[in-house]
């Protein structure tokens, strides 16, 4: 008695996955593949259940055989569902991210950095010093040039420097970017680090970047870079 010719559903996966293995389990195996498992989810099915209508009576498929396939149609439905969960949550905190970032706009807050505006005779600065020390404070515009510079007495922790625009000289200098730097010394002539922020308002936000930007004083900073919000006083 003729019975059905089994149609070699193995070998259509393997060229499916672009695996030059011939068993059925290897060949489901390479169809989980990250750039193929979208494409080819329907086709998988359409391939497995093929090869349950033809298999023959006589030789029927393994049974063990059978469930490693079964089991790897399960995974591949399930990396589909958690890519597209993945998906979702990006998306979601892509907009938690923009909303936050828009709530810093008109916002006073200091970030990292060294370089400030002066703009209407004011430029702020503020550093923190593990230790009193004496210290020599210097700024520069953007071409390098000093513009000022003096020396100060720093105590431990948390100061703000405030320059009103005016050289050494007293000349007034032109609002602009301006680059403080700080060298400072303790009591027994060590050197001291000193970390220094930058207070501005934000004034815009970019959204069209992977993460929302805060430009601060014509300069672009990430949210991870706000260290504080400061009421503004009249």
């Amino acid at each position: 008695m003729a019975t059905t010719g089994i149609i070699p559903p193995t070998n259509s996966l393997a060229s499916l996955a672009g695996s030059s293995t011939s068993s059925s389990s290897s060949a489901a195996a390479s169809v989980i593949d990250d750039k193929t498992i979208a494409g080819n989810f329907t086709m998988f099915l359409t391939l497995l259940t093929t090869q349950l209508k033809n298999q023959n009576p006589l030789d029927p498929l393994d049974t063990n055989q059978f469930t490693q396939q079964l089991v790897q149609f399960a995974q591949v439905e399930q990396q589909l569902k958690q890519n597209d969960q993945l998906a979702t949550l990006v998306s979601l905190q892509k907009t938690s991210q923009a909303n936050a970032a828009l709530n810093f706009v008109g916002q006073n807050v200091v970030v990292d950095g060294s370089t400030a505006q002066l703009a209407n005779g004011q430029a702020t600065w503020s550093f923190t010093s593990p230790k009193p020390a004496s210290a020599t404070i210097s700024i520069k515009d953007s071409t390098g040039q000093v513009a000022y510079s003096g020396s100060f007495t720093l105590q431990t922790g948390l100061q703000n420097f405030t320059w009103d625009g005016k050289g050494t000289d007293g000349k007034t200098w032109p609002a602009g970017a301006y680059t403080i730097s700080i060298t400072s010394k303790d009591a027994s002539g060590q050197s001291v680090a000193i970390a220094t922020e930058v207070q501005g308002v934000v004034d815009s936000v970019d959204l069209t970047q992977d993460q929302p930007l805060l430009s601060i004083g014509n300069q672009s900073f990430t949210l991870d870079k706000i260290k504080r919000i400061v009421r503004a006083t009249n």
